[in-house]
């Protein structure tokens, strides 16, 4: 299959048939977590009905997202009020085939290059974004052990959600994935964002002093993908990502957008077409969650690495990111304990951008 250059435009896109645009989901997990809160976050009050319609209307399916309901952790419900929240915001570099049969749960050459767990909790004051790292080294139900980002080739997304189901015994209540294209026309959308760059590096196109700088659409996507100009690689990309996102929610959550209803209109029709979602996230269940979520600005949302015990070599040579399973084992019981912000603290573990 052949990918899409990115050169095209968005209107080539929306005239392509819609199975074809289908195959082109699955790019890069930050955004993904991103485009959904323009539904979750901002589409609270007045225009939240007709906003989360046209998400649903315009959003691509994943109707194969979850593995089979015998394998999952129970749901843990919390009374008369809301539960936590627990979504997997899933993406890729690759620009391999596969995306329909990562999608449709079975083997594929597609992996899932960038991936995170995103925890609302039940009072709904805050979002935790935990980045896991591609390469980190963990148990693959019917595979044992592998890298994160194998789990897609093995078995697509069902597998990948088991794989991190079983790490942290937590059920995974929606899936989300996003196109690179959906990332620069977001970025646009909102007239650029400002980033304060944490380690100077160049790209091919662009260059990257350190400290703070506006990016467009085209030099966000490039801020966020580049790993090998570091010397730790994934860490430092994923550290980029972070810092990305807190800068895109500061621009996006200000009483100036928020209360603009053509402008949210607009980011809204913008990226909804690039977003592929569970068939549970629905135009009225991302409206209530949306109002759920309407105090929370971009203070509020807290970014942190799954822990790890640094680099490594497997069995069979390969280079990986060893699992910290002390660290694993602390976040399992804070997510089901509702405690994670307590274990933050104490650890140290979360983003101090």
């Amino acid at each position: 299959m052949a990918f899409e250059t990115e050169q095209q435009t968005l209107d080539e896109r929306r005239r392509r048939p819609q199975k074809d645009r289908k195959r082109h989901t699955g790019r890069n997990v930050l955004l993904g977590f991103v485009a959904f809160f323009l539904v979750a976050a901002a589409v609270a009050g007045v225009f939240a009905f007709n906003l989360a319609q046209s998400f649903d209307s315009k959003a691509q399916k994943i109707d194969n997202a979850f593995p089979d309901e015998s394998t999952r952790p129970d749901k843990v419900e919390s009374g008369s009020g809301p539960s936590a929240t627990n979504m997997l915001l899933l993406g890729s570099d690759s620009r391999a085939a596969g995306v329909d049969e990562a999608e449709a749960g079975v083997p594929t050459d597609q992996r899932s290059d960038t991936m995170m767990w995103v925890h609302i909790p039940a009072d709904r004051k805050n979002i935790y974004i935990m980045s896991i790292l591609r390469d980190t080294w963990v148990d693959i139900p019917g595979r044992g052990e592998s890298k994160m980002n194998s789990a897609m080739a093995f078995g697509g997304i069902p597998l990948t959600v088991q794989t991190l189901e079983n790490m942290f015994d937590t059920r995974l209540d929606n899936v989300a994935v996003i196109d690179f294209e959906g990332f620069k026309a977001m970025t646009d959308a909102l007239g650029g964002v400002e980033v304060n760059v944490p380690v100077a590096f160049n790209t091919r196109q662009f260059s990257f002093p350190a400290g703070k700088q506006d990016l467009t659409g085209e030099q966000a996507l490039a801020f966020v993908r580049e790993r090998k100009a570091f010397s730790d690689g994934d860490y430092q990309r994923v550290k980029n990502q972070q810092v990305f996102l807190k800068a895109i929610l500061s621009r996006f959550l200000t009483a100036e957008t928020l209360t603009n209803p053509a402008t949210l209109s607009k980011l809204v029709d913008t990226v909804s077409p690039y977003v592929s979602v569970d068939s549970s996230l629905d135009a009225g269940k991302a409206a209530a969650l949306a109002v759920e979520l309407r105090e929370v600005r971009a203070s509020n949302v807290t970014s942190f690495t799954l822990p790890t015990l640094g680099i490594g070599t497997s069995a069979d040579g390969q280079s990986i990111v060893l699992r910290d399973d002390a660290a694993i084992a602390g976040i399992k019981d804070a997510l089901k304990n509702g405690t994670l912000s307590t274990y933050l603290q104490q650890s140290g573990a979360a983003s101090k951008q």
